[in-house]
């Protein structure tokens, strides 16, 4: 990605200089204030990338072995989790690959480089597009589960869900194959940055809605129980803390590195939106760091995947 991210391309690693010591740095900016680089370590990098490799690996051991036939939600959480697979597997791919060559033990020709890149960038772009929808995709689930319960089986069937699921993968290719070869240009910046407020507003929307729900229904038992101020408060405030988790880590994860392609399509030459710039790396750790908490989210809390995973753990297949 070579208009993102410079400092992670493959091709600089064949002539680079090592990396900044201490984690926080100001790097010199001539025309404008110091700006504060926050320098990620490669190991850190691939620390962050092989514990979510382990982690979604895990899920979809998990859900493979349970093979529920009734629910579609597990094979959305399941792609959830191999798109997060996705994006583990290329950083940690990217990140080994410029240490190699880094410290001579691989060599190559540029060529050959150019293309791994490209190979690379492609598989980064098109896991965190699928991660994106399939995150929608979920909200949706839940959401037609809980306002439409009665009709969910009808309306969110297996042959549905596997059209969805297939067609999130096409579109993730395709848009990843745009995104690298015209990547120089500002509209594929905005398509990609659109996705990402149409999703951030899908589950704001959606998620704020079912939990006004909830506390609805929760408010309607407590006036039968005539216990109406206890349930309605622990509950609403149990959904609200559950609500700003979800919707906080989505963006506090994934704003950062749309608001990096953003300010290159706004002020790609301005000092201060180049002292964002020089800490893409972060932001891309702040993105592994999201498909280290998406199973926790997402697939975990779900009783009976915990109790599959403590069976594929135990290796009683």
């Amino acid at each position: 990605m070579p208009a993102l991210g410079s400092q992670r391309r493959l091709l600089g690693s064949l002539n680079c200089t090592p990396p900044a010591t201490l984690p926080f740095t100001l790097a010199p900016n001539r025309t404008g204030p110091q700006c504060l680089e926050v320098s990620i370590p490669d190991g850190l990098f691939l620390s962050l990338g092989l514990v979510s490799l382990v982690e979604n690996v895990l899920v979809v051991a998990a859900i493979a072995k349970n093979r529920n036939p009734h629910s579609p939600m597990y094979y959305f959480i399941c792609c959830l989790a191999v798109s997060d697979l996705l994006v583990s597997v290329s950083n940690v791919l990217e990140t080994a690959v410029m240490l190699l060559l880094e410290a001579g033990v691989l060599a190559t020709q540029a060529a050959v480089v150019q293309q791994l890149d490209n190979v690379i960038d492609v598989l980064i772009c098109g896991s965190m597009v699928s991660s994106l929808c399939f995150l929608g995709a979920i909200a949706v689930d839940r959401y037609i589960s809980i306002f439409y319960a009665l009709r969910y089986h009808s309306v969110v069937t297996l042959p549905r869900a596997w059209r969805i699921i297939a067609a999130i993968w096409v579109a993730s290719i395709l848009t990843s194959l745009l995104f690298i070869t015209y990547y120089n240009h500002k509209v594929i910046l905005l398509c990609l940055v659109g996705l990402f407020i149409a999703m951030l507003a899908l589950m704001a929307v959606l998620y704020v809605h079912m939990l006004a729900r909830a506390c609805q229904h929760a408010r309607g038992i407590a006036r039968l129980q005539k216990r109406q101020r206890p349930i309605h408060q622990g509950f609403g405030l149990k959904g609200a803390a559950t609500l700003t988790i979800l919707l906080g880590v989505f963006f506090l994860c994934w704003g950062p590195f749309f608001l990096h392609l953003s300010l290159i399509v706004l002020c790609p030459q301005h000092p201060t939106c180049g002292c964002i710039f020089k800490n893409f790396n972060l932001f891309l750790a702040l993105i592994i760091c999201n498909t280290i908490v998406d199973p926790l989210i997402y697939a975990f809390r779900s009783q009976e995947l915990r109790k599959t995973l403590q069976e594929v753990l135990q290796c009683s297949w």
